[in-house]
């Protein structure tokens, strides 16, 4: 398989798994739409690592497959690929992107559908779709320019220059930079750290946050009301205001 769930601690590691560069052609796309969803529906998976291995996080479309189709056939699969990418996206549970080596074009657009990005020092990401003729397609206009902003992802996508880890920290791209070697570790740690959390309360978080980022304030202050008043009738709630006030913040040990 060219992507594979790996379940472990709470911890659920969606892996890109096609070597060399791990393009993302269109069996993996559907794959990691397939387990995006799984990995949303377990139980057992309370947090997400999206990972492509030590060398390479993923370095983009199979340039030779989309060669070969003509824009009746682009047409007919542009939604399937943006939603494969929008799958991860949706989990309603904490991800983290752990980044090595390439994450160019649908690589970088991957990446850009975690909740929290961590890169390693030799990592080196962009969206170079219009030196092929094209625009980023799996969703790089959108969140690229909601995370870094517009300009920013303008000089990106414009020029389809590679940025290196310690220039894609700067510009807001990714989280954090730390030793190759330690890339997926730590990714792990921090989506470890949060699976221990309360899931319908991270869940909530996610969704407010994300659905205020594409509408108004309005709706978004509505979705956020909504949800905050509906927690108080949850069993994480009742933990965490007794563990507060009996043994003080940050101790409660949720479901």
């Amino acid at each position: 398989m060219t992507v594979n769930l790996e379940v472990a601690e709470g911890v659920g590691t969606l892996r890109l798994d096609r070597p060399p560069m791990n393009a993302l052609d269109v069996a993996t796309q559907d794959r990691l739409k397939e387990l995006a969803e799984e990995a949303g529906r377990r139980d057992d998976v309370r947090a997400v690592v999206v990972y492509g291995g030590e060398k390479v996080f993923a370095a983009g479309a199979d340039i030779k497959e989309m060669q070969d189709m003509d824009h009746t056939a682009m047409v007919l699969r542009a939604r399937a690929l943006q939603e494969s990418f929008t799958a991860v996206a949706r989990i309603p549970k904490p991800v983290v992107a752990a980044v090595t080596g390439y994450a160019l074009g649908g690589g970088c657009e991957l990446a850009l559908c975690a909740d929290f990005r961590i890169a390693a020092e030799n990592a080196k990401l962009g969206q170079p779709e219009i030196l092929l003729g094209l625009i980023p397609g799996a969703g790089g206009t959108q969140r690229l320019s909601r995370l870094i902003g517009p300009s920013k992802a303008k000089d990106l996508i414009f020029t389809g220059r590679m940025v290196k880890a310690d220039e894609a920290l700067t510009l807001g791209l990714v989280d954090r930079v730390v030793p190759a070697e330690e890339v997926y570790a730590q990714a792990h740690a921090w989506a470890a750290k949060l699976a221990q959390g309360p899931a319908i309360a991270l869940r909530a978080a996610k969704e407010s946050i994300d659905t205020g980022l594409e509408t108004d304030i309005e709706t978004g202050l509505a979705v956020e009301r909504n949800w905050f008043a509906g927690l108080f009738a949850t069993a994480d709630r009742e933990i965490g205001m007794r563990s507060f006030v009996e043994e003080g913040p940050g101790k409660a040990k949720f479901l």
